[in-house]
Order: C-alpha cells, then sequence, then structure tokens
C-alpha cells in the first residue's frame, strides 16, 4: 500500500476533472479525494497498490488524454505519504 498526494495545475477547475478523476480512482481501486485549491490546482489524494497509483498519475499527466479527460493539465507534482488507516471510498470535496 501507498498514498500519494498529487498536485495537478493547468486548466482543472469548473471543468468536471474531480468527477473524471474520481471515476479513474474507482476503476483502479483506489481510496482519497480529489479536491479544489485555492489557488486553482487540483489536490488529489490517492490510497492503494502502488501500481494502480502509478496508473492513476500516468492518466493525470497523459497529454493529449487519451480517456476523455477533461479540461487541459499544465503539470503534476507526485509526493509520497505514509499510509493512513481507515480511508474509505474516494470523495469529490
Amino acid at each position: 500500500m501507498e498514498r500519494a498526494l498529487i498536485f495537478v495545475r493547468g486548466r482543472v477547475q469548473g471543468v468536471g476533472f474531480r468527477w473524471w478523476t474520481r471515476a479513474r480512482a474507482l476503476e483502479l481501486g483506489l481510496v482519497g479525494h480529489a479536491r479544489n485549491l485555492p489557488d486553482g490546482r487540483v489536490e488529489v489524494c490517492a490510497q492503494g497498490d502502488p501500481e494502480s497509483v502509478a496508473a492513476l498519475v500516468d492518466l493525470l499527466r497523459e497529454n493529449p488524454s487519451f480517456r476523455s479527460r477533461p479540461g487541459h493539465v499544465a503539470g503534476v507534482t507526485v509526493q509520497r505519504h505514509p499510509v493512513r488507516e481507515g480511508l474509505t471510498g474516494f470523495a469529490e470535496r
């Protein structure tokens, strides 16, 4: 298990980006959340097996998107963190 905080910048607010991210995360069996930040970025917390976390990061970085990702991603930053016990589901915040 691993947990990553992923910060996505670009035109990612108000375009369905969090909904799309949640759908992909659930398909990959991840738990966590996607939320808008005041500076225009989206923060994605993803926890699960390392291969699934890496797959989500790849989908977020994919340019152009072959999975109909809404908006435009200009950059992605990933931070690794200790696993949190008790996380369930994947929420849009």
